[in-house]
């Protein structure tokens, strides 16, 4: 399958140098349509949105409790939808949920109602590639690529076969468990994303633990780039807005830049 949009994007912006930057921020959570739109113009690559469900095990404390906080304040799939549809984010932009809410709406309309909204990709954590044959099949249908993820205990026929099948860019899980903020990220950040380059010339980003413009800089080094999710949803939770959200991202690019 020729790649898509997203893909095209972030091959064209690594072709020219760059190195890639994609934040994370949970839908609904506030004033996070403005945020999505102060990241961009920070100089984000793509943005991930973060679609929340009620039992997020992939996540730790800080984005659990965005969701938790953003469903309280009445957010569901179809609000992320309508709110995204008013955005001109000048990025592509992917959703990041789980499994429970697709199935409940449907593969085919959930996938269709992402796609009319602008959504360009999918990320879903807790399904196995065996198993997302029947989403596959409706996102590809829709022009929604599904991004797969790789983890550093990944075994080299599986990770080959992550690559192989993975759209818009390979996502690599710089630590074994929950999603959340780092002191360090240690060496196997560095091997897994050194196994995924020599496995694929999709775009390799790096996510989890990535929280400081150093780290960003230190993962980037054997990567494509990176993803960065709960230190930007803590500023968001703490009270930050999109001016907070547009420094911390500006400086993140600053120092992928000076690199």
């Amino acid at each position: 399958m020729d790649p898509g949009p997203l893909e095209v994007h972030l091959r064209a912006r690594r072709e020219a140098g760059a190195k890639l930057l994609v934040p994370y921020l949970t839908g609904g959570l506030g004033n996070w349509t403005e945020v999505v739109r102060a990241v961009a113009d920070a100089g984000a690559d793509t943005v991930e949105i973060g679609i929340p469900f009620s039992d997020p095990v992939m996540d730790g404390p800080t984005i659990q409790a965005a969701s938790e906080r953003a469903l309280a304040e009445g957010t569901t799939p179809e609000t992320v939808f309508s709110g995204l549809r008013g955005i001109d984010a000048g990025v592509p932009v992917l959703a990041m949920t789980y499994y429970n809410l697709v199935f409940h709406m449907g593969d085919e309309r959930f996938a269709g109602e992402m796609a009319e909204a602008g959504f360009s990709g999918m990320i879903l954590p807790d399904v196995p590639m065996e198993e997302q044959g029947p989403w596959r099949a409706a996102a590809d249908e829709a022009g929604i690529e599904t991004v797969l993820l790789a983890g550093p205990i990944t075994p080299d026929d599986r990770l080959q076969a992550v690559c192989d099948r993975s759209r818009g860019y390979v996502y690599g899980v710089n630590l074994m468990g929950v999603t959340g903020e780092r002191a360090s990220l240690g060496e196997q950040a560095a091997r897994l994303a050194g196994r995924l380059k020599a496995a694929t010339d999709k775009p390799v980003l790096m996510g989890f633990g990535v929280s400081t413009p150093e780290q960003a800089v230190e993962v980037a080094e054997v990567s494509d780039g990176v993803i960065v999710g709960t230190a930007l949803v803590r500023r968001l939770l703490d009270g930050g807005g999109a001016d907070e959200a547009h420094r911390f991202i500006s400086d993140l690019r600053r120092a992928l830049d000076d690199t």
